[in-house]
């Protein structure tokens, strides 16, 4: 299969620069994924937050994972389980309102390097948005202004171990998606494999690489970039050994941030704008319930909310 995009933003600063944002537009658009290295994150950072979120899973975690595991009745499994995923996790928001300080069973160390981590990824998600809007032909800061809203952008973190699973082949450690929201990074486990995206009909797996940060683009950037761009399936397979970490930031829109193509992406001669126009935090409600479906539907249930005539019925307020 062709080489999965990785991306050195080591080269921007240099001749380099226009292949390297052509490396990103192909990425966007072909893939819906790429693989960032010198993306300006420390590495003794990287190693901090790894080391702190295996030994968090050791003493919090993973008994509490053995014991659902149990009550379940998954590790005896005869048939495919469909509607559970074998992964452990717990969020942390950090826009616009931090939740760090709340969350239960984190030592000061772990607050504190998530606290730095975070930041890093909200500067370089930023920087991304802007590199996208570079590449788009809009203006700088387009992006981050719609995703703005009245309060700033959603900006979250999903920490998840998916732990060694008898029955790989009958368990995802987290079923086929596409993100709902904005732009992903995504700091992997280099050792252990399990992520993969849908390209052209094939799975493929998206390469561990010690200290570099994956990107996935979410449904948002699909409707602002008139569907230039592609948020893309994806999932994590479980294994029989190993327990894999994945630290997923989403930088998201702000709740009542109002998503539509970009004007400028529109053609004006044709009716070429194919996706909806709505708010945020309507489409995360019709979300929540059809994660696991394809993202078609969703976009024309936001279409159809459009014209206060058509009655959707329940799908409006899943």
């Amino acid at each position: 299969m062709e080489n999965f995009p990785v991306v050195d933003m080591a080269k921007l600063n240099t001749e380099e620069k226009a292949g390297t944002m052509e490396k990103i537009k192909d990425a966007c658009e072909n893939w819906g994924f790429f693989e960032l290295v010198n993306h300006g994150i420390s590495h003794e950072l990287m190693d901090t937050v790894e080391k702190l979120t295996k030994e968090h899973y050791k003493t919090c975690m993973e008994q509490r994972f053995k014991e659902m595991v149990a009550s379940k009745g998954l590790e005896s499994a005869q048939s495919e389980i469909n509607d559970l995923d074998w992964e452990s996790t717990f969020f942390l928001r950090h826009l616009p309102v931090s939740n760090i300080s709340e969350i239960p069973d984190l030592d000061q160390d772990y607050r504190k390097a998530m606290k730095e981590f975070a930041l890093e990824l909200e500067k370089l998600a930023e920087l991304l948005l802007d590199l996208l809007c570079e590449n788009l032909g809009l203006e700088k800061g387009y992006l981050k202004k719609v995703f703005y809203g009245s309060k700033g952008p959603n900006f979250g973190t999903k920490v998840s171990n998916y732990p060694p699973c008898p029955n790989p082949e009958l368990i995802k450690g987290l079923r086929a998606h596409t993100d709902a929201g904005g732009i992903i990074l995504l700091f992997q486990d280099d050792k252990v494999s399990g992520l993969q995206l849908l390209k052209d009909d094939q799975w493929i797996d998206v390469p561990p690489m010690r200290h570099s940060i994956v990107i996935n683009l979410g449904d948002q950037l699909e409707v602002i970039t008139n569907g230039k761009y592609k948020s893309v399936m994806h999932r994590v397979m479980t294994q029989t050994d190993g327990n894999r970490m994945s630290i997923a930031s989403f930088y998201n829109p702000g709740n009542d941030a109002v998503i539509s193509p970009a004007p400028a992406l529109v053609k004006e001669d044709e009716t070429s704008q194919v996706y909806p126009k709505f708010v945020f935090d309507d489409y995360m409600k019709l979300y929540a319930g059809l994660k696991f479906q394809a993202k078609e539907p969703r976009f024309e249930a936001m279409k159809a909310m459009e014209s206060p005539s058509i009655n959707l019925g329940p799908i409006a307020t899943v």
